[in-house]
């Protein structure tokens, strides 16, 4: 693999076939496909890959239980089928998952219409579903979960999805493209595009280099998520929804199903997460700096509010909650009905010659979405390519040593590897998107000094970079529980590093 500056070169050496703006999961997805096809392929994110939407999902693979109940047929399938390609390609991130949906007296959620809703949902998958759906009586729904509210209670169905991490699946993708030939570089921004004859121009600023490159393209891919209305040749027109998710220990909350909750026509889940629990999500519209939406404390109170209304005896407070992370869902706006009511499909348009916007979607259909996207731009440019095989290729091709569902454990060695073979380049890129450490530990400071450390041996910080990236990565992390931005303080159980 180039190193940094060798990829920012060979991008501006002669004209790629694609430029792909954006290293979200769409981005990653659309570079791993064109580099398989034998494209000259490059991608470039203004921040670290996966920095957006795509390390801040529900972290499911899912066809949409409740897209299902708004009779979206056509999106269900689409996901349902993909999740089970995901779970092929790369089956260290899509473990089935089953889910138990409780239904009661008095409410939308009827049992006798989500059994035969996951009858469908099986077939769906063409029959090839990550597990086989069953139903569950009240007295059986209540041996299996004792902590459950019991009022009111008709049965459970139980159905499958999957279980991904949302940026190691971003990460690993981009990975399989490089290994195909696909120019990658995070902390590289688009500062201007223009035609150029019967191809694209592109201004580029690396921040890291401090220099500004012109590359040129037969098409440029604008896949920048809920970044992607902000080109002059875009005609995308977006509605931000925000999701909020808390993180408290399983200890807390002993179920090994995810579980379903409703509030009204919403959803929430529960989701194991190894030694974790994860909850959510909210769903609102949102309207604030894209860079950093945050769990607010009302956010917070809702989830919780929410979770002990289905586990009353279980009484989670702020206290428990170990992280919190939120995301923003980039949708294809529509003005009408409730953020949760907005459809997911996806949309691909040429809006100019050789400008293609690519928005929507969901994280579960992003291979899918990237192979229709080189199909029209392979149409537009007249390009030589091979087959798409991005539906039967795996995206690794050795086991992987330090990417799964949960973090790997604290070592130097995974530093390192995620330093050489996976582009970080500051600490929040470690601790963040590469193990989701942040996430997972309460004593995530603690580890992030330890990390630094690692950090500045390897890439030759000096003590300058070396607080200011501890700072940095302390306001980052920063949320409405009110960790303290200026202190590395720890809380809890120490976590082992090894060194």
């Amino acid at each position: 693999m180039l190193n940094r500056d060798e990829t920012i070169e060979a991008m501006a050496r002669s004209p790629l076939d694609l430029l792909v703006i954006g290293g979200g999961i769409v981005g990653s997805g659309v570079a791993r496909d064109a580099a398989m096809r034998g494209l000259r392929v490059a991608v470039v994110e203004k921040s670290d890959f996966a920095s957006g939407t795509s390390s801040r999902s529900s972290r499911l693979l899912h066809g949409g239980i409740r897209y299902l109940a708004q009779g979206r047929i056509g999106l269900v399938r689409e996901a349902s089928r993909e999740k089970v390609v995901i779970s092929k390609i790369a089956p260290h991130l899509a473990i089935p998952l089953p889910f138990t949906f409780p239904t009661r007296e008095g409410t939308e959620w009827k049992l006798w219409k989500l059994r035969i809703g996951v009858k469908l949902y099986d077939l769906l998958c063409g029959g090839r579903n990550l597990g086989k759906s069953s139903w569950m009586k009240p007295a059986e729904l209540e041996q299996k979960l004792p902590g459950l509210n019991q009022n009111g209670l008709t049965g459970a169905v139980r159905y499958f999805d999957g279980m991904t991490n949302d940026a190691r699946l971003v990460l690993d993708t981009l990975r399989s493209s490089a290994r195909s030939g696909g120019m990658l570089a995070n902390f590289v921004s688009v500062e201007e595009t223009k035609p150029f004859g019967e191809m694209w121009q592109a201004t580029l600023y690396d921040h890291v280099g401090e220099k500004r490159i012109n590359v040129t393209a037969k098409a440029i891919i604008n896949a920048a998520g809920a970044w992607a209305d902000k080109f002059p040749a875009s005609r995308v027109r977006l509605r931000l929804t925000k999701g909020v998710h808390l993180v408290i220990d399983r200890s807390r909350l002993h179920v090994d199903d995810a579980i379903v909750m409703t509030e009204g026509s919403r959803i929430l889940f529960v989701i194991p997460w190894g030694e974790r629990i994860i909850l959510g999500t909210t769903d609102t519209d949102y309207d604030g700096n894209l860079d950093n939406p945050t769990a607010d404390a009302s956010d917070i109170d809702y989830i919780l509010d929410v979770t002990n209304q289905s586990f009353p005896s279980a009484r989670i407070t702020t206290d428990d909650v170990i992280s919190t992370w939120a995301g923003l869902r980039p949708l294809i706006a529509d003005p009408n009905g409730k953020p949760s009511d907005i459809s997911r499909a996806h949309e691909i348009r040429m809006t100019e010659p050789g400008w293609i916007d690519v928005a929507g979607g969901k994280l579960t259909t992003y291979r899918l979405m990237a192979e229709q996207t080189v199909d029209r731009a392979i149409t537009f440019a007249k390009l030589s390519a091979r087959k798409c095989e991005t539906d039967i290729a795996p995206l690794l091709d050795a086991p992987p040593k330090y990417s799964g569902i949960t973090p790997p454990p604290v070592s130097r060695d995974a530093v390192q590897h995620f330093i050489e073979h996976e582009w970080a380049l500051h600490l929040a890129d470690v601790m963040i998107r590469r193990t989701s450490w942040r996430y997972y530990h309460r004593d995530h400071l603690q580890i992030a000094q330890q990390v630094a450390r690692w950090m500045k041996e390897i890439l030759g910080w000096d003590d300058e970079t070396f607080r200011d990236e501890l700072d940095t990565y302390s306001r980052q992390t920063s949320n409405a529980r009110g960790e303290e931005a200026s202190e590395f303080r720890t809380a809890g159980n120490e976590t082992k590093v090894s060194t």
